[in-house]
């Protein structure tokens, strides 16, 4: 049901309400803002989601984007979410810490981009992310003495013990990694009861008894009690503008119709690839002419061997154990570095990495196929490098909102490629000294990072390093797509530091 009505100037109106819209509505809510999240997918009720991995991609977005470049990028339930919650409704849980060499990469190495700020900046907003939404992780971490987690980590299944075997091997450090889930019962505010994790596996289907920590069982519940409203089902198309510029109204689809709401500010949340297009389509915010450029992704090549003993990938949580000590790896041949993480599938989406990431058909890959139970994964997130070629362009093809499609040209340059090796090389050293077989690598990409940067000179960035458009004082970017550099961690965690961090900023002016 719509609370305000397209005639009532709400203070800010929010596209997306995943890890970069979710946080900031639910404290610009707090704080007694009144605020519109518009959501281009489906409310979903819990028990809809389900361990079925064909039934599941509902929770994925759909909408057809255009691929290029030398190592073009999948699409789908790879990187974004559709749905109150965006992709955290079916992101992996998996939540590391960004490095803090990571946010100065430049000064460091001479490559890549540093952020405006460090990792001291940004501390104080992980630190209150992980205490809001529950985290589980090891007592002592081994690359931060500092750093301590609400709860004890999952049971490891058997990719995640294998894995500590082979560190154990060749003299790398291990720790079960940080995971934003629940292991034990929790009333999680404004929400109430979650339940601890049961180890089911399905974490990339929805969490049907709340463990995984998501926006729509933190964030969303905190803002709605405080008075805002989220509209699912809408697509936003455009904007409406005073004669200063100013953005004054949000135009939107729903249900087949064209609305608007009228409001004092927006804050774009919709990902590195809607946000840039939005942008593109109605030519904002782009005096730089960076928008849509230095779109990064994570390497995220995968190195998966068959064991003797029963695996069972589909069981437990998929990706418990982690090493770092690859994060700026001795004698590297690249800027940057990687961490590892242990690998459990579900079947299907195992057995399409399987297809796209090899020649073998017929009675070779049916082989392949019967060893699942006993196959167990290691997987890479190795940072790669903001180039300029490298972007999000709209295509002559239109979808069934009118607006042009996406396109997103993609190529890993000699930094990526170089990475890819290393990580190989390591990857398939650990399942060796364990004694695996048949070790197939698959090269592949994940997650959508860039295209409008932040930072503080107006001529090189598209935002301040608080999100807000050095354009239009009254528009704001949180999301991924304003982050300079890569980094090695997953992004959700830092997305949501910075929507806290740029929600402070917001209060302040509005």
């Amino acid at each position: 049901m719509t609370r305000f009505s397209a005639n009532k100037v709400v203070d800010t109106v929010i596209v997306g309400t995943g890890a970069g819209g979710a946080p900031l509505m639910a404290e610009l809510a707090r704080q007694g803002r009144t605020v519109v999240a518009l959501e281009a997918g489906p409310k979903f009720d819990a028990n809809r989601y389900t361990p079925d991995e064909m039934g599941a991609q509902e929770l994925y977005w759909r909408h057809e984007r255009l691929s290029g470049g030398t190592t073009p990028q999948a699409f789908g339930g790879n990187n974004s979410g559709t749905g109150v919650g965006g992709s955290l409704l079916h992101y992996g849980a998996f939540l590391p810490r960004m490095d803090p060499r990571d946010f100065q990469l430049k000064t460091e190495t001479g490559e890549g981009e540093d952020w405006p700020f460090g990792y001291d900046e940004l501390l104080p907003y992980i630190e209150r992310v992980e205490d809001f939404i529950g985290v589980s992780g090891p007592a002592s971490y081994p690359w931060d003495a500092q750093r301590r987690y609400a709860y004890p980590p999952p049971a490891a299944n058997g990719a995640a013990l294998k894995m500590r075997d082979a560190c154990d091997q060749v003299g790398l450090r291990h720790a079960d990694g940080p995971v934003a889930l629940v292991t034990q019962e929790r009333d999680q505010p404004y929400y109430g009861r979650r339940d601890a994790c049961q180890n089911c596996g399905a974490c990339h289907q929805g969490c049907r008894n709340s463990s995984k920590s998501g926006a729509d069982n933190t964030w969303l519940p905190m803002a709605v009690a405080h008075g805002g409203e989220i509209r699912p089902g809408c697509m936003v198309t455009g904007f409406e503008r005073d004669t200063q510029g100013r953005i004054t109204a949000v135009i939107y689809q729903r249900a087949g119709r064209e609305e608007r709401q009228k409001c004092r500010s927006v804050v774009l949340s919709a990902g590195a690839v809607e946000t840039a297009r939005l942008l593109l389509h109605t030519g904002l915010a782009n005096s730089s002419g960076l928008v849509g450029r230095n779109y990064m992704t994570h390497i995220s090549t995968q190195v998966w061997g068959v064991f003797d003993d029963e695996m069972r990938p589909n069981k437990g949580y998929p990706s418990l154990t982690i090493t770092e000590d690859m994060i700026r790896p001795k004698g590297a041949d690249f800027a940057g570095g990687y961490l590892l993480q242990s690998l459990g599938m579900m079947p299907v989406t195992w057995t399409a990495g399987l297809a796209r990431g090899s020649n073998r058909r017929g009675e070779s890959l049916a082989r392949t196929l019967a060893h699942y139970n006993h196959s167990a994964g290691i997987g890479m997130h190795g940072e790669t490098l903001p180039r300029d070629e490298n972007r999000v362009t709209l295509s002559e093809e239109r979808d069934g909102f009118g607006l042009p499609k996406p396109r997103i040209d993609y190529s890993y340059g000699p930094n990526e490629e170089a990475m890819h090796r290393h990580a190989t090389d390591v990857m398939t050293a650990l399942w060796r000294s364990v004694d695996a077989k048949d070790i197939r690598v698959f090269s592949r990409a994940a997650h959508m990072i860039g295209t409008c940067r932040m930072g503080k000179d107006s001529a090189k960035a598209v935002v301040t390093p608080y999100g807000q458009s050095f354009d239009i004082d009254n528009l704001w970017i949180s999301d991924h797509s304003i982050f300079p550099s890569a980094g090695a961690a997953n992004p959700a965690l830092t997305i949501m530091a910075l929507s806290l961090r740029t929600a402070e900023a917001m209060m302040k002016v509005l």
